[in-house]
Parts: structure tokens; C-alpha cells; sequence
């Protein structure tokens, strides 16, 4: 679940697209499929697994940084390109589509660019731990050499 706040909500009879500021969410309505989702998102280990093979099946959560691409298919349906995990497609009209299309063009490259600090910061604070650990080592030698 995001914690961002929502951007845009599509309701359909059989389940609900929310696209928040760092998160697309598709949740079933009803049936097996929404029990199946409700299992795999309560069980973060299912997730993991599981929920790889059922994301055709029960779409889940997807970070906007991980979303490469996102088109209308011919028949008007969204379709989510994500890199190193199968397309999600969304049986949405094509308005829908291309009103969520548009918001998506808007934040992905947001969030692209935050994940791209956030790691470039992990990587220099790593660094500045190695480098002030061998500064340490390089100390302790000197002092009983």
C-alpha cells in the first residue's frame, strides 16, 4: 500500500486502479482472484514467489520506478512494460487508458529520477564507511608500528 497520496482512481465492476504518486495498485473486487490476492499481499514471502507466477492472474503493486513503459494496445486495453517481470495488461476503455497514460508520463520519470538519488546517496554513504574504516586500519597500524 502507497503512501503517497492518490492521483487517479479507475472503478471498474471487477476491480479498481488506483495510481498513486509512487505506486500503480490494481485490486480485484470479488471471487478467487481477490481471495488469491488477499493471500499473497498479506504473506510477504508468497509475494515474492508466488506472486511473480499470479501477476497475470491478480496484478499487484507496482512501484512507478519500476514501470518501463506503459501504451494503449489496439483494442484501447493499458499495457505496463516492467523490466525482468511479465507485462501487466488493464482492461480499461481507451480514455481510461490514455488518461492513466498521461498521469503515468508525469510520474514515472519522477520517480525514476528520486530512486536514482537515493541509490547514488547509499553508494556514497557505503563508500564513506569503507574509506573511514581503512582510514581506522591504517591509523591502528601506524600507531603500533
Amino acid at each position: 500500500m502507497s503512501t503517497k497520496d492518490l492521483v487517479l482512481k479507475i472503478d471498474k465492476p471487477h476491480f479498481v486502479v488506483k495510481l498513486h504518486t509512487d505506486l500503480l495498485e490494481v485490486d480485484m473486487k470479488e471471487g478467487a482472484k481477490k481471495e488469491l490476492e488477499d493471500v499473497i499481499e498479506k504473506n510477504p514471502a508468497l509475494r515474492g514467489s508466488i506472486g511473480v507466477l499470479f501477476q497475470t492472474i491478480v496484478p499487484l503493486d507496482v512501484p512507478l520506478k519500476d514501470i518501463d513503459s506503459a501504451h494503449v494496445d489496439d483494442k484501447g486495453k493499458l499495457k505496463i512494460v516492467i523490466p525482468n517481470r511479465r507485462d501487466i495488461t488493464i482492461p480499461l476503455t481507451e480514455k481510461e487508458s490514455q488518461n492513466l497514460i498521461e498521469k503515468l508520463d508525469e510520474l514515472i520519470p519522477i520517480e525514476k529520477d528520486r530512486e536514482l538519488r537515493r541509490r547514488m546517496a547509499s553508494s556514497k554513504a557505503k563508500r564513506r564507511t569503507i574509506e573511514t574504516r581503512e582510514e581506522g586500519a591504517f591509523e591502528a597500524r601506524m600507531s603500533h608500528g
